[in-house]
């Protein structure tokens, strides 16, 4: 009995025994099918196949309307394994033909003992079809095992960069490098996000290329976010054909002009010239790659009082019709400033001033303020920080601080020198007054779409107030004029609607001497002036002979925003332009017609 108890407990012992080995090796199987599978494929592909990389293509970049800037689209590299030529000299002179290619290149290419070699990147998958078909007759006179056959070129998938618009926005989306990546503009700054993530596949080796339809995905590529700007590119076109006309016109170095929605920060164009084509970059110089609008500073001049009136407004120093004695020069410290027009002893308004861009009235005007103060404003309307449009490489523009400021420093910045801004901050200012005084962050983004489709509109922009609603609104008024038969601009009028803006016509440093040496010629405006919908800027760099922001700029502003305002649907206010009195003689005038009025 003792003996029998015993051999049932051995049996009872073995069946646990191989019950727990099946179930280990059945948590195994299930680690190696299930979990593991993907592992073990891939190991066993690399092992007994041929396994490349599968690129991702990159995510479009589209205007507002979803046409696109930028694009990838489907592209064939040809590789050789030069260790399978057997005869260089026939094959190159065969094949160079077919690629492009001269015999001596080609040659090189496909001599040696490299395993791998690039031979013609990116090519249409047309010129691979075109290769194979070739080789495929060629081989077709020999045996299979043949020595004489050629062998050992075979494609690898890809994607090209293409640029619909060519030079349209070239200095604001950028292009790729050889190598795919972001090199300029977006397509660097959003590179991460535009390039997608690569996948893998497999296929089988035959004589050195990829046999067709034994390719097998093992990981899927990822394509890339698109990203959707706010640019319009009706107005994009239009924006950039009217400053490429007048820089040439000009003989002028460079010229900008942005469109933005003050209330939204939205940019609707922002058209550089000269311009680049980014589908051909070979023989562009670096220079020419960059973005003027954010990288290139300047000393604004009269564009720059509107920050010193609108300060002086705000602390209640003047009114519009506070009247001051202006003489053609003023000497402050160790320096004479002067009109840029020679002119007799006037007695203008504070709106005066503005609309005929008096630098000795600005002056004064700006006197009125401390140091600190006319500091602080312009801190608060942007100067010398990042607007927050997100643009690689943008610039913080130039403030010296207070303590840096000599006798001169403060005249100079009253009428807009001393310091540096760019064209994205200048435009930025402006937007400030005509968004009743609350500063709002420009951007070039609308959204961004992930590879299903998905959209997801972009954060909202921040905003800080700058300057109250009244002093905007009186701001607005006083810019009228400027845009009147008496004031510096009457080329930017639009007729049926109200328009407000700045002429500025500033002495440019130039970084060659590191002294004055030509002009920047700008003018800035919105419409319509009572209830402002759009804001342009227009920033012409050096131009040779004729410099004035007004003659310049402002038939370039008036081109473009008629029609942004037609596009748009912007009908005309309705509204009549309030008359302010730019003198003491119209003062008096204006005050002995109210009087009438009243009784």
């Amino acid at each position: 009995m003792g003996n029998f108890a015993l051999a049932h407990n051995r049996i009872r012992l073995l069946v646990l025994v191989i019950a727990v080995a099946m179930l280990l090796f059945g948590v195994r199987l299930v680690q190696i099918q299930a979990v593991q599978a993907g592992d073990y494929r891939l190991r066993t592909l690399n092992e007994m196949e041929n396994t490349r990389s599968l690129p991702a293509p990159r995510g479009a970049i589209t205007d507002i309307n979803g046409l696109p800037f930028a694009r990838s689209v489907a592209a064939t590299s040809i590789v050789v394994d030069q260790t399978q030529i057997t005869n260089p000299a026939l094959v190159a002179n065969l094949v160079a033909p077919i690629l492009g290619l001269t015999v001596s290149e080609m040659s090189a290419s496909i001599t040696g003992t490299r395993m791998w070699n690039m031979v013609y990147q990116n090519a249409k998958p047309a010129l691979w079809q075109k290769l194979n078909a070739t080789l495929t007759t060629y081989n077709a006179k020999f045996p299979p095992m043949s020595p004489d056959r050629i062998i050992g070129f075979y494609p690898e998938r890809g994607y090209i960069r293409e640029y619909p618009s060519g030079s349209l926005i070239a200095s604001l989306v950028g292009f790729v490098n050889r190598d795919g990546k972001g090199a300029t503009g977006l397509e660097s700054s959003m590179n991460s996000a535009i390039a997608g993530i690569d996948g893998k596949y497999s296929y089988a080796n035959g004589y050195g290329a990829e046999i067709p339809g034994s390719q097998s995905e093992i990981i899927p590529a990822k394509a890339g976010t698109s990203v959707r700007l706010t640019i319009d590119r009706d107005i994009q076109w239009v924006a950039s054909k009217a400053i490429s006309t007048v820089v040439k016109s000009s003989k002028a170095i460079s010229g900008t002009v942005i469109v933005m929605d003050p209330k939204t920060g939205q940019i609707l164009a922002h058209a550089t010239a000269p311009t680049f084509d980014p589908n051909n970059t070979s023989k562009v110089a670096l220079i020419a790659m960059r973005n003027p609008s954010v990288q290139d500073v300047y000393e604004p001049g009269s564009t720059g009082k509107v920050m010193t009136i609108a300060a002086a407004l705000e602390e209640k120093k003047v009114t519009s019709e506070t009247v001051f004695t202006i003489p053609y020069a003023l000497k402050r410290s160790t320096k004479t400033f002067h009109d840029h027009d020679r002119h007799p002893t006037q007695r203008l308004t504070t709106s005066g001033i503005l609309a005929v861009s008096s630098n000795t009235g600005a002056i004064q005007v700006g006197e009125l303020l401390s140091n600190q103060t006319l500091y602080d404003y312009l801190w608060k309307f942007g100067i010398g920080s990042k607007t927050g449009s997100g643009l690689p490489g943008e610039s913080r523009g130039i403030l010296p601080k207070v303590s840096e400021w000599s006798g001169t420093t403060a005249p100079t910045v009253a009428f807009g020198q001393g310091y540096a801004l760019t064209a994205m901050q200048a435009t930025s200012v402006f937007a400030t007054i005509a968004n009743n005084g609350v500063r709002v962050s420009p951007t070039v983004i609308a959204g961004t779409s992930d590879p299903s489709g998905n959209f997801t509109p972009a954060a909202g922009r921040t905003s800080q107030r700058v300057i109250s609603e009244q002093t905007a609104q009186a701001m607005r008024i006083m810019m009228e004029s400027v845009v009147s038969t008496s004031g510096t601009a009457p080329t930017a009028a639009i007729a049926g609607y109200r328009v407000a803006g700045k002429t500025g016509t500033a002495m440019r440093i130039d970084d060659t001497c590191g002294c004055y040496r030509g002009y920047t010629a700008s003018f800035i405006g919105f419409a319509p002036a009572d209830n402002p919908a759009y804001v342009i800027s227009v920033t012409i760099q050096d131009p040779k002979g004729m410099h004035w922001g007004g003659v310049l700029g402002g038939p370039v502003f008036k081109e473009v925003m008629s029609f942004v305002l037609q596009s748009r649907h912007i009908a005309p206010t309705g509204t009549t332009v309030v008359p302010v009195a730019l003198d003491e003689k119209a003062l008096k005038a204006k005050k002995v017609a109210d009087a009438k009025t009243n009784n």
